[in-house]
């Protein structure tokens, strides 16, 4: 096993506790940025480059037919191969949390459409479910079973929000382990069932899921209700006749009593487990070998690599599988640095030099989650553990095309929660949809003052007819605390000059002889 450093370009400030890789057509993208999409790379989805020991991204597109997808952190990930052509492959999103810190309980079918040295193309697509839904959750893991030619997704463990009845002010954001039931997921018919199996008594997150065939291995996990680490090692076999599934759960000796461990596989049947936490803080450095081989299997310690001193001495660290007996480790960086957010990375190769020249393995059936949440009662998880999964090959992405962060406004800015204003009272813990529009995040608009600042349209007092005219005109908008410095500002308009009409001459006065005679008396009379 070899430990090797890995330098992070400027924009690794993207990578956050909760990422995930995906791995199409040999390449690996990454999926899950910090906070939420921006126009450089609006579906949030980068192909990731390791070269010259260097880490770039460059970032990948959808297609028009493609449902939106947000940014998750801690979701549920698996590959579904096809059976005509294995080497195609879609995955398997459940779960996970959104930048504002939500959970999702949506299931989406990703696959990449087109790729070429200039673009990457991809397609999601959202699939409804019915019946016993799985809550949404964060943490967990699915994986895919075969049995008698039928193939089904099985979802276990992870961790959610406590209900809405049972939150207070202090702790809305508190989570609680979800119920140990196993859901079956059948995607042919978009219907759920979830299983209540007497052995699992705990529910478990950031544990490990290998499957093989028709039987999934639970191995470690923690519980929140017992702030415990469980030692015992579960085994689900599904069967699905042509009735209704079948599920049961056996309990075998031989755990690992650790958290938010690594799994990669090395071959056919051997995966190598590194990494993780065996108590709340200290890490394991030790290294399993775990074999599988038709209904059995077998753990046993293995040589760990010659850890770096940086690595022994750090309070918390974190990685995932990068593919091909590989795994990509990282631990948070020293305040001296100019960067916050900067980590250290190393990729860590558990194959000999000669084992890594082999061909790339036909099927990945192991199934993880990110890794462990440490503070979960915090509205934001900035010093968690996050897991993403790579393979470290050079991918010709023209430097040209590499995203760069510093081209992009201030997250800070231009967040949903802000304080838009002196009566801004828009408050994540308390916010609720006050427009028809809106879903999970407040409406804003843009005021054209000075550099342009964006505001909550709730709080401008906007009617919901008045935004959605200003949203489709194309006029500036000003909000209350500028709209009248604005019309201080404005240019008066250019009043004509009013044209003089001419006047009509004066008519001359003459004198009119009276022709009827009048009597002196009558005009004695009129002037006394």
């Amino acid at each position: 096993m070899s430990l090797q450093v890995v330098s992070a370009a400027s924009n690794s400030s993207l990578l956050q506790p909760g990422f995930s890789l995906l791995h199409f057509d040999g390449h690996v993208f990454l999926f899950g940025q910090k906070g939420w999409p921006k126009r450089s790379c609006p579906t949030g989805v980068f192909l990731l480059d390791i070269k010259q020991n260097e880490l770039k991204m460059k970032p990948a597109f959808f297609s028009k037919d493609s449902c939106y997808l947000p940014p998750l952190r801690y979701p549920a990930l698996c590959t579904l191969r096809g059976e005509g052509e294995p080497e195609e492959c879609q995955y398997i999103i459940h779960g996970g949390k959104t930048p504002n810190n939500d959970l999702s309980d949506k299931i989406y079918v990703m696959s990449l459409v087109s790729k070429n040295s200039k673009k990457a193309t991809f397609q999601c697509v959202e699939k409804d479910l019915g019946g016993d839904v799985p809550e949404a959750r964060y943490g967990h893991t699915i994986n895919v079973v075969q049995s008698r030619g039928k193939s089904m997704s099985v979802i276990f463990g992870g961790r959610s929000y406590t209900p809405l009845a049972q939150r207070t002010t202090e702790k809305w954001n508190s989570v609680v382990d979800c119920l140990p039931s196993v859901f079956l997921v059948d995607f042919e018919f978009g219907c759920c069932t979830s299983y209540i199996l007497p052995e699992l008594q705990d529910g478990l997150a950031f544990h490990v899921s290998v499957a093989r065939n028709d039987t999934i291995y639970i191995l470690g996990g923690h519980s929140l209700q017992n702030n415990t680490r469980s030692p015992s090692l579960y085994k689900l076999k599904v069967d699905l006749p042509l009735g209704s599934p079948a599920v049961t759960c056996t309990i075998l000796p031989g755990g690992i009593s650790v958290s938010s461990a690594i799994v990669t596989q090395t071959s056919d049947t051997e995966f190598v487990l590194v990494g993780g936490y065996q108590s709340d803080n200290q890490k394991r450095l030790l290294c399993n070998t775990i074999v599988l081989e038709d209904d059995k299997i077998e753990i046993v310690e293995r040589a760990s690599p010659n850890w770096t001193p940086d690595i022994k001495h750090c309070r918390m660290w974190f990685g995932c599988d990068m593919g091909k007996g590989s795994v990509l480790l990282g631990i948070p960086g020293a305040n001296k640095q100019l960067i916050s957010d900067a980590n250290y990375f190393y990729v860590l190769r558990c194959k000999g030099a000669e084992e890594d020249k082999e061909e790339e393995l036909t099927s990945q059936i192991c199934s993880q989650t990110s890794t462990e949440d440490p503070g979960d009662s915090t509205p934001f998880e900035d010093s968690e553990e996050f897991c993403f999964s790579a393979e470290a090959n050079s991918f010709d992405v023209d430097d040209t095309d590499t995203y760069n962060e510093d081209d992009e406004e201030d997250e800070s800015e231009t967040g949903y929660w802000i304080t838009c204003s002196a009566s801004c009272n828009i408050d994540i813990n308390t916010w609720v949809p006050f427009y028809s529009t809106e879903l999970n995040k407040p409406a804003m608009i843009l005021c054209s003052s000075g550099a342009g600042h964006w505001v909550h349209a709730q709080c401008m007092d906007l009617s919901e007819s008045m935004l959605l005219r200003l949203s489709e005109a194309n006029v500036k908008y000003f909000c209350n605390e500028h709209v009248d410095l604005n019309r201080g500002l404005q240019t008066p308009q250019k009043v004509g000059c009013l044209k003089k009409q001419p006047m009509k001459p004066l008519r001359k006065k003459t004198t009119r002889r009276l022709t009827t005679p009048v009597k002196k008396s009558f005009l004695r009379r009129l002037f006394e």
